[in-house]
């Protein structure tokens, strides 16, 4: 073959396997192809079909609603409501007009609002804020218009008991007992499948529940309504007479550790914590202590004598003074006296370890254990610790370091006869339907002393207030007992020129205690800085508008007599023959109208006439109402628009007046 035959054959021959090649290469093409279409459509279709479905349905949890948190008496103190967030979609709008018109009535817009919100070519408008359930009467079902559910927390009080109750951010309780309770409260959320267009927006009307949420648990409170508002008004009003930082309010049940109200107010704000987070050096509130634990241990008697050096003593190369020069005191005078001479040199009786045993039994330097988050132990030093001069700052309160709360159950101990009661703050856990979880009952720690111990220093406390410097935390005749503190503030280690505590601890009635108070004010700027011209008068204040608005906590059995000695006061104020001007005064007040008839004051628990507070702010009429011996039930908050019963209807002291507010309506 020539030369030219055999190239002609071997670039045949090339291009038939070049063919081939192209054919084998598409016929592999094809083979993979295949096999992936059946890999993709036999084995993974089901895989394949769950990706499809979550780009087109997507899960979303159905917020719970928080339980409600109430008071001892089943008044809600905390609870969540539903709200309505409006949402609108222009384009899918079958007539712009018409929903502009029903925007703004529906809604409370104006017609501009409305217009932007149906016309500014956005796909999705959100209105601002937050709308009561009833709009969905006008508005569920519109084209365009689409509603969401949102829950919020509302407190029919505002900020009453705020620092005890905390609060709720981003669905997380924060602080007292929203924190505590966080898990019960919150409830479990639901599950709901919401149907996706191509580009991921939710299609509206497309939901499917496939989990309801589960409702909250519920926790009842020991605070009393009534007694809590009465105390925080009190507290708030000593604050702002006497231009303090802030201060510190407890009630406390001495049979049984409750707590029926706290309040700590600082730089205006009601919702700190201080009472529990916060430790003070106590001063002369202290001083019983230190006489019980000497009773206690029969190293003295209340009749023993101590010479007070008239009014200066040198102890540990530390100079003590009193306010007053006195020779020989007995116990008892010493600490009606409160001298500080008297109380540290019978205390030198004490070792170091008996007086340290001492005060770690009536529960100071340990947390008490309530039911709040942040309590602090305070400060007790072990003796080895101390220095020459320590014995005699101890027994007259310094050196150590205390909260409100451990004070009060500390006094809450002589009150009861000598056991030291655990604080309670809740008296049971529910779960949404009301089937009680746990119920709280009445808890002692230990007993610290004796009925007898006890009492002997509750007669030197009754002296106290009645001839001594409590004096101006007198009710009337009615007896009560109780202690004033007036104490440095230590910054860094020292005092600072100026800085005070002024406390007061009382307890009544003194033979049947009911009610232990503590009160303390900080940093007093304006009508002096002593326990006993500031802080007593609170303890009065309180303990007068407690007695005549009855409340449900307080055994009135044992209270009757006490009742009877506010007879002089004139607490319980009607409406009869005089104007409302005759009321007791509290200078926050603005006047009643004075054209309504009145009459002579009548005895406490007796018939009064429902005062006219409409048209005032609700903390102003509830105080009024407290003033005239009548429990509150609110329900809203702003002005007050009626009163049921009704202004002028004769209902006797301890009945409920409930308000109605103007502005936000409780749902």
């Amino acid at each position: 073959m020539s030369r030219a035959g055999n190239r002609a054959a071997h670039v045949g021959q090339h291009g038939r396997w070049r063919r081939i090649f192209i054919l084998a290469g598409w016929l592999s093409c094809s083979l993979v192809v295949a096999l992936r279409a059946g890999q993709i459509q036999v084995l993974q279709a089901g895989n394949w079909a769950e990706l499809a479905q979550g780009q087109q349905e997507d899960d979303q949890a159905v917020p719970a609603p928080r339980g409600t948190i109430f008071d001892r008496n089943g008044q809600p103190l905390a609870v969540t409501r539903e709200r309505v967030r409006v949402n609108v979609a222009p384009r899918e709008l079958k007539d712009a007009e018409a929903a502009q018109t029903l925007l703004s009535e529906a809604l409370g817009l104006s017609r501009a609002q409305a217009r932007r919100l149906v016309s500014n070519g956005k796909v999705w408008n959100v209105v601002p804020g937050l709308f009561a359930p009833s709009v969905r009467e006008r508005l569920e079902g519109v084209s365009g218009i689409h509603l969401e559910p949102v829950f919020e927390r509302f407190h029919p009080h505002r900020d009453l008991a705020r620092g005890a109750l905390g609060v709720v951010i981003e669905d997380e309780g924060r602080g007292g007992v929203e924190q505590i309770f966080h898990d019960l409260l919150r409830g479990t959320p639901g599950v709901e499948i919401v149907a996706r267009d191509p580009v991921g927006r939710p299609i509206p009307g497309e939901r499917v529940t496939v989990q309801p949420p589960r409702a909250g648990g519920e926790v009842v409170l020991t605070i009393d309504t009534n007694l809590q508002e009465i105390a925080q008004a009190a507290l708030q009003e000593a604050i702002d007479d006497h231009d303090a930082l802030g201060g510190d309010i407890i009630l406390t049940s001495p049979k049984t550790g409750e707590i029926l109200a706290l309040a700590s107010i600082r730089d205006g704000h009601p919702a700190a914590l201080s009472a529990v987070n916060t430790s003070f050096e106590p001063g002369s509130t202290l001083k019983p202590f230190t006489v019980a634990g000497l009773l206690k241990h029969r190293l003295a008697s209340m009749s023993d004598s101590v010479d007070a050096e008239k009014g200066r003593w040198v102890v540990g190369g530390r100079v003590l003074t009193d306010t007053h020069t006195q020779g020989m005191l007995t116990v008892h005078e010493a600490l009606r006296e409160s001298s500080n001479i008297g109380i540290a040199k019978v205390a030198e009786a004490m070792s170091h370890g008996v007086q340290y045993e001492n005060l770690r039994d009536f529960g100071f330097g340990t947390p008490t254990g309530v039911q709040l988050p942040g309590e602090v132990a305070g400060t007790l030093r072990r003796p080895e610790r101390w220095s020459g001069q320590s014995a005699a700052s101890l027994a007259i309160g310094y050196e150590i370091a205390v909260t409100p709360l451990q004070m009060a159950m500390a006094y809450g101990s002589l009150a009861n006869g000598g056991v030291l009661m655990a604080p309670r703050l809740v008296r049971e856990i529910r779960h949404a339907d009301g089937t009680v979880i746990e119920r709280f009952e009445p808890e002692e720690v230990r007993r610290v002393v004796d009925r007898s111990t006890a009492e002997a220093v509750g007669r030197a406390l009754e002296d106290v207030v009645r001839e001594g410097t409590g004096s101006l935390a007198r009710v009337g005749s009615f007896r009560v007992a109780g202690k004033t503190g007036t104490a440095r503030f230590s910054t860094n280690g020292s005092y600072a020129a100026g800085d005070y505590s002024a406390s007061f601890v009382g307890y009544f009635p003194a033979e049947k205690p009911q009610l232990v108070v503590f009160v303390k004010l900080d940093r007093p700027r304006a009508g002096g800085y002593y326990g006993g011209s500031i802080a007593a008068p609170v303890t009065r204040e309180t303990m007068e508008a407690a007695l005549a608005a009855a409340p449900q906590s307080l055994d009135m059995n044992g209270l009757a007599a006490a009742q009877n000695a506010l007879r002089d006061r004139s607490i319980g104020v009607s409406f009869a023959d005089r104007p409302a001007a005759a009321l007791p005064a509290l200078p926050a007040l603005p006047p009643l109208p004075a054209d309504q008839p009145g009459s002579p004051a009548p005895a406490a628990g007796s018939a009064v006439a429902v005062p006219d507070v409409t048209g005032l702010p609700a903390r102003t009429a509830v105080r009024y109402l407290h003033r005239f011996g009548l429990r509150v039930a609110q329900v809203g908050e702003g002005e007050v628009v009626r009163t049921s019963p009704p202004p002028g209807t004769r209902v006797m002291q301890g009945d409920t007046v409930r308000l109605r507010y103007r502005g936000t309506t409780h749902e």
